[in-house]
C-alpha cells in the first residue's frame, strides 16, 4: 500500500506543476493488491495464516458439494470475513495498519445434526484464543443466491455465520436419512425398531446413532473433536440395554445395603435410602407413552448434538 500512496502523491505533484513537455512519457499507476497482513514479508512468520491441520473430508448432501472450492465474503465494520465451504473461515482487518490482523476462525471439521437434519457446519481448530482455539458454526438457510449473510460472535472466540443458498430451500434438503448409503439406512431402521421394542434404551439408541453418523463421515469421533469431549466433560455411565441397566441397579442396591449395615454396626446414624415401587421392578415396567418410530421419512435423533 505504501507504493500506492507514493504514486498518488507524485501524481498530485505533477498536476500542480502543470503539463510536462511534449513527448514526455505518461506514468502508469498499478494498484498493488492489499493482502491486509496476509503473507506480508515485513511480518514475522508466526503472524501469517498457518492452519493447524488439514480440513476434514467433504461430506453431507451431494448437491452441497458444488460449493466446495468456492469462497464467499462479507465486510462487517473494519473486518472482512471469508467462508470457504468444506475448507475454512478467515477474518481480515480492513485497515492500512502495517500489522493489520488476519486470522483463521475455524477449519472444516464436522456437521451438527439435530432432529434428523443437518443444522450447521462446524469449523474448529482455528487460531489460538487463550487456552482454546477459535471455532465457528455456519448455519445454512434458504436464499435466492449463494451469499454470506451475517456474522456474529455470540461468545468469546466462538463465531456464528449465516450462509444463504437456494440449495437448501426444499423442505427435505437437509434431512440425513435420504443421503445415507442403503446399508446405513437399514441399520438406522433396525435401531428404531429396537427402541420401540425396548431392546435398547434411549441412551443406547443415541449412542449407536451417533456411531452410525461417524461411520458415514458426517461426525468426527469424540477423541478427534475440539469440543466438550476434549474439555473433560463427563457424560456419566450409559447403558445400552435395559438388562445391563437392571443389573447395575441390583449391584448398586446391594452395595447401599452393605454400607448401611456397616453404619448400623458402628452406631452411626444415617438416613434410610429413599426408594420407589417402580425401582423394585426395573426392567419390567414398560412406559405407557412413547412417540411412534419414524422408520423411513426422518428417524428421530433424540438429543444428539455433537
Amino acid at each position: 500500500m505504501a507504493a500506492v500512496l507514493v504514486c498518488f502523491l507524485l501524481l498530485l505533484e505533477f498536476a500542480a506543476r502543470g503539463p510536462g513537455p511534449a513527448g514526455a512519457a505518461k506514468m502508469k499507476v498499478v494498484e498493488e493488491p492489499n493482502t491486509f497482513g496476509l503473507n506480508n514479508p515485513f511480518l514475522p512468520q508466526t503472524s501469517r495464516l498457518q492452519p493447524k491441520r488439514d480440513p476434514s473430508p467433504v461430506s453431507g448432501p451431494g448437491y452441497l458439494l458444488r460449493l466446495s472450492g468456492k469462497c464467499f465474503s462479507l465486510v462487517e465494520s473494519t473486518y472482512k470475513y471469508e467462508f470457504c465451504p468444506f475448507h475454512n473461515v478467515t477474518q481480515h482487518e480492513q485497515t492500512f495498519r502495517w500489522n493489520a490482523y488476519s486470522g483463521i476462525l475455524g477449519i472444516w471439521h464436522e456437521w451438527e445434526i439435530a432432529n434428523s437434519s443437518f443444522v450447521g457446519m462446524w469449523m474448529r481448530d482455528g487460531d489460538s484464543c487463550g487456552s482454546r482455539s477459535r471455532q465457528t458454526k455456519v448455519e445454512l438457510t434458504c436464499g435466492k443466491s449463494d451469499r454470506l449473510a451475517q456474522v456474529s460472535e455470540p461468545s468469546t472466540c466462538v463465531y456464528s455465520l449465516t450462509f444463504e443458498t437456494p440449495l437448501v430451500c426444499h423442505p427435505h434438503a437437509l434431512l440425513v436419512y435420504p443421503v445415507l448409503p442403503e446399508a446405513l439406512q437399514q441399520r438406522w431402521d433396525q435401531l428404531e425398531q429396537d427402541l420401540v421394542e425396548e431392546l435398547i434404551t434411549a441412551q443406547g439408541h443415541a449412542k449407536r446413532l451417533r456411531a452410525l453418523f461417524e461411520e458415514a463421515g458426517y461426525l468426527r469421533a469424540p477423541e478427534d473433536s475440539d469440543s466438550a469431549w476434549q474439555e473433560g466433560v463427563s457424560w456419566g455411565q450409559v447403558f445400552e440395554t435395559l438388562e445391563s441397566c437392571s443389573q447395575a441397579h441390583k449391584e448398586l442396591s446391594k452395595e447401599v445395603k452393605r454400607l448401611q449395615t456397616l453404619l448400623t454396626q458402628h452406631g452411626i446414624p444415617h438416613a434410610k435410602a429413599a426408594g420407589t415401587s417402580s425401582s423394585k421392578h426395573l426392567g419390567q415396567a414398560a412406559p405407557t407413552h412413547r412417540p411412534p418410530a419414524q422408520l423411513h421419512g426422518e428417524p428421530g435423533l433424540h438429543g444428539n448434538t455433537p
